[in-house]
Formats: structure tokens, sequence, C-alpha cells
């Protein structure tokens, strides 16, 4: 009889445990699906996945969402620590028709092909393997569910700061704004991208993602005739600049605003 007592009193223990873990569990908190792309040539990315809106009218908007370097892994859980719940309350409460995607980048392996801390790169010609799943995951949605094409837009922090800049760099046509947050782009990429709204976010402290990174290339679109790029260097701020950024309801206010124009209103 003491035997089982004590048996009783583990299993309850452990039962608990395993129930804290699951209601610990940011994706369940979130309402979020925790699902795997494979893409049919042996590739595959983990991605949490939000369908908000679906009882109102039209076509979805659609949000890219690109974690930092330490929301890497494959427990498809860690890259909704940042930004994804501010994003969500803001959807949910403005009641937004949206698809929102966080794809989860594997450990040692980064949306971009270069070093964080470098004052300047130059782009790779092919996207990393994590980005070229990314992408194949976005075509894969649009096949999937009906997205208005108009209105498709990426975010990301740091080491996805630099994957914001990477695709829409690689895709300027194809997205209605970005708003990337402490990361870096290739200078000579702001000729083709003066035309795109672009909401830049950067601690004006950060020694991880050096502050130059946003302020050159906000430079370099301006002097490409960018009317199109905000920035916003935060005060007395280190690397994590994304709080502030996404705490601010008029960031996503601004990211849903923005529609793409007509491919014949521009200009390359």
């Amino acid at each position: 009889m003491r035997k089982s007592f004590f048996a009783a009193i583990l299993f309850a223990a452990a039962a608990g445990t395993c129930l804290a873990a699951e209601a610990e569990n940011p994706a369940q908190q979130l309402k979020m699906q925790q699902l795997v792309f494979e893409n049919g040539k042996g590739g595959s990315l983990p991605y949490c996945q939000s369908v908000e809106g679906k009882e109102l009218p039209g076509s979805y908007a659609l949000v890219l969402f690109l974690h930092g370097a330490g929301e890497r892994g494959t427990d498809n859980r860690a890259q909704l620590r940042h930004g994804v719940p501010q994003m969500l309350d803001y959807i949910r409460k403005h009641k937004i028709k949206a698809l929102v995607l966080v794809p989860q980048c594997p450990a040692g392996k980064p949306w971009v092909d270069t070093p964080w801390s470098a004052k300047e790169h130059t782009i790779p010609e092919k996207p990393s393997e994590p980005m070229a799943l990314a992408m194949e995951l976005l075509d894969a949605k649009l096949k999937e569910f009906p997205v208005d094409e108009n209105r498709l837009y990426v975010t990301g922090i740091s080491m996805g700061g630099y994957g914001t800049w990477d695709l829409v760099s690689r895709q300027p046509r194809r997205f209605a704004a970005a708003i990337p947050v402490c990361g870096g782009a290739d200078l000579a990429c702001a000729e083709r991208l003066k035309h795109l709204p672009l909401n830049v976010f950067h601690g004006d402290s950060d020694t991880t993602v050096p502050t130059i990174r946003s302020r050159n290339m906000v430079k370099a679109l301006k002097e490409a005739g960018s009317r199109k790029v905000q920035y916003h260097e935060i005060y007395k701020c280190g690397h994590n600049s994304w709080t502030p950024a996404y705490n601010d309801s008029r960031t996503w206010e601004w990211l849903f605003e923005q529609r793409k124009k007509s491919p014949f209103l521009f200009f390359f």
C-alpha cells in the first residue's frame, strides 16, 4: 500500500510536469499550427502557421516572419518568442484576414550566408538552403490559400533582419512592404528596392549587428531616390530593438496599410 501511494505521487508529479510543459508551448498559447514543409526533393522546414479571420470576406494578407539566431532549432516553437505574439494580437484585435507563416531555421544554419557582425556584405549569388525552403514554402501557400498577392509582407529580427533584406532584394516586386529589424543589406541592392515601402529599425548602441548596417542602407536607398523608407533608430538601445519596434501598434498599422501597386508603375 505504501509503495502504491508513493508511485501514485510520482505519477501525478510526472503528469503535472508534462501538462506544464504542454501549457507552456507558445504555439498552443498563440493558437498556431505546428507543421513541416517538405519540398519533395529531400528538403524540409518546420514552421508555425496561423489562419486568421476565416469568417471574413475576401482574400488573405500574408506575413512571413523570420526569427533571429537564438531561435534556431527543430522544436518548431522557439521562433515564436519575439514579435509574433504582438503581431497576432494586432491582427486579432483589428479583425484582419491574414495568413501568418513563421518558419524555423535549423541550428547552425543562417537565413543569409554572411557574418552578422560585418560592416558590409555582398548578397550571395544563391539564397541559403533555409531561405530557399522559406521561399518555396511561400510559393506553396500562395497555391493553397486565396492570398491577395498585393498584400505580401515580410519582417524579421537580427539574423531574420538580414533574411528580410535578402528576400526582398531577390524578389523586389513580390512584396508590398517589409520591416527589417537590426539587420543588414547589400548596399548595391538599394536601386532595386527604391520603390518598396520599408520600415527599418535598429538600436543606436547595437554591437551584435552594427547600427551602420541600417544607417548605410537607408542612406543608399534615399540616394537612389526612395521616398518610401522610414528609419527608426532606438535611443540607448542595444541589439534588442525588436521589442520597441513590435510593441508599437503603429508598426503593424503601417504594415497592413501597404498595398503593392500595379507592376506597370514600377520603373527599375
